[in-house]
């Protein structure tokens, strides 16, 4: 039988954790999560079978009685004196038993990964600014300046990897609509995801842009205005409700986060 090294199945361990972590996190059959668990429980097995070879019971030597020695025994005396061969220290099975325990620590997903599960793979998104990706909330602040949220950057960026996105707004004047796209464009928003300015819509009413989502049919939607996400919730799969105040959940569909990124977990 081959000889396989401590290092050998370590190393298949840090694969296979690799795999668990993927398939557990994108996998929807329960059956295929407990065949992989069971392939895990299977190798660890197999590894401490091969570790730990069958030493054949030796006879305890007769009891001499104790002789007082000149020379002593050396207090640094080796563990290959100490264990006979085939035979591990305590110290090698705790080493053994961490790199275990630490293989089956749980992998923290990242967080394209958390996105993907929170929005349910969803393929089209439309988000509001106001509120949610700017730190503005009302029209009438948009026209003096825009301004984007640092904290959202990295959860957008990550929407717009695999999400078909919109951002959408309602603006007062021409002069507004300049300050918003300046605003995503100074944070980089256009040039690091694949967000472009024809996929920023401006209206000049809130119905405007309750129609807007209602055309573009997404999978989700994102908005700080209950009442639009109450109109919309009879037509839109799902939808996120960005508001700092807690307040009773709108429909079964409809989620309810203080913030786009804390929805995240950002």
């Amino acid at each position: 039988m081959a000889d396989y090294s401590k290092e050998d199945f370590l190393h298949l361990f840090k694969k296979l954790g690799a795999y668990l972590s993927d398939k557990i996190l994108n996998t929807q059959d329960i059956r295929s999560v407990w065949a992989i668990a069971g392939l895990a429980v299977a190798v660890i097995f197999t590894w401490r079978l091969f570790r730990t070879p069958t030493v054949p019971q030796r006879r305890q030597p007769k009891r001499q009685p104790h002789a007082p020695s000149t020379s002593g025994v050396n207090s640094s005396q080796t563990d290959s004196t100490l264990f006979p061969p085939g035979v591990t220290s305590t110290s090698e099975d705790s080493r053994a038993q961490t790199a275990i325990d630490d293989f089956f620590q749980p992998i923290k997903p990242t967080l394209g990964q958390i996105v993907r599960q929170r929005l349910s793979d969803g393929r089209k998104v439309t988000c509001r600014l106001l509120g949610v990706i700017l730190e503005e909330n009302t029209p009438e602040e948009l026209q003096k300046q825009a301004t984007v949220k640092s904290s959202v950057l990295d959860a957008l960026l990550e929407i717009t990897k695999f999400c078909d996105l919109y951002l959408m707004e309602t603006v007062l004047d021409d002069e507004s609509e300049k300050n918003v796209l300046m605003a995503l464009e100074n944070a980089g928003i256009f040039t690091s995801s694949g967000l472009v300015k024809d996929k920023v819509l401006f209206c000049s009413t809130d119905i405007g842009r309750t129609s807007f989502v209602r055309q573009l049919e997404p999978d989700w939607h994102i908005d700080s205005s209950r009442e639009i996400v109450t109109q919309l919730s009879r037509f839109i799969k799902y939808q996120l409700y960005v508001s700092a105040i807690k307040t009773e959940r709108i429909a079964s569909n409809v989620f309810s986060s203080s913030s786009l990124e804390q929805f995240f977990n950002v």
